[in-house]
């Protein structure tokens, strides 16, 4: 489980130095993709597995899964951290999430979202009063 919020900055041969807490769980291998609201998801070997295999069993005749996939694997760049934590994010990644320098790097359950950090703020901006003021269950049940 990824939680937490982290800071690190990209350095000019566009590599990010994933959370400490994480890089046990990440030193395998990775996936990084382009995620909603122009951040990049980043997701363990297995984890991305179990996504592929989801997606393989969605019906190809429902063209949102077929555009879904297609953006999802495209973009998609498998990785192995560096003996220092590193990762490095290709360029194309890197424009589609606008990262230049101070990047964010959110836990979100089974995967990391690396964000540029004014876009991450203007994103909190925007969505957290409305998570504040939730007057029904999200998850019935659940929370």
């Amino acid at each position: 489980m990824f939680l937490g919020t982290h800071t690190p900055r990209l350095d000019d041969k566009g590599r990010l130095f994933l959370p400490a807490k994480y890089r046990e769980e990440l030193s395998g291998g990775l996936v990084i993709t382009k995620g909603q609201e122009r951040c990049l998801y980043v997701f363990p070997m297995a984890e991305f597995q179990r996504i592929t295999e989801a997606l393989r069993a969605a019906p190809v005749t429902e063209k949102s899964v077929r555009a879904y996939s297609r953006v999802f694997f495209a973009s998609a760049s498998d990785e192995v951290p560096d003996k220092q934590g590193r990762i490095t994010i290709p360029p194309p990644l890197r424009a589609y999430a606008g990262l230049k320098r101070d990047c964010t790097v959110i836990g979100a359950n089974t995967r990391l979202e690396i964000w540029d950090t004014s876009a991450w703020e203007a994103y909190l901006e925007k969505e957290e009063q409305a998570f504040a003021e939730i007057s029904e269950e999200v998850l019935p049940g659940i929370l």
